[in-house]
């Protein structure tokens, strides 16, 4: 695997801070898998945008992924497989950011993430009609 660190944007950073005071779940990883998962969720593949990973929030793949970092990896092959992406690590390192920073801009904008509760509950049912 090529991804050895993760690193966000600055406005990632900031969602992931209000992530934090919602959830009450203090550490950026647990979050940012929460993060990755709505996003693979997703029927369409998330748009190829330019993502400046400018903040001061890294951590390693394995701090990122825990015990959980091969499963995450195979998650994001099998994505790339579906959309007809090539599997090499360069594209699939792509995919990777741009699924944990469309699923971060998610969370934080979905009502039902208010607390940890509702967090749990992302996934289970559709949001609420607006």
């Amino acid at each position: 695997m090529a991804l050895e660190h993760v690193r966000l944007s600055q406005t990632a950073r900031d969602q992931l801070i209000t992530l934090k005071r919602r959830t009450g779940i203090a550490h950026w990883n647990v979050l940012c898998r929460w993060a990755l998962c709505r996003s693979l969720a997703e029927l369409a593949p998330p748009p190829t945008i330019k993502l400046t990973l400018d903040s001061n929030v890294e951590m390693s793949w394995r701090t990122f992924g825990g015990e959980l970092g091969d499963v995450l990896w195979a998650l994001v092959k099998m994505r790339c497989r579906i959309d007809g992406l090539p599997l090499d690590e360069e594209t699939l390192a792509q995919q990777f950011r741009l699924h944990l920073h469309r699923g971060i801009g998610y969370l934080v904008g979905d009502p039902r993430v208010s607390d940890v509760a509702g967090l749990a509950g992302v996934g289970l049912s559709e949001p609420p009609a607006a």
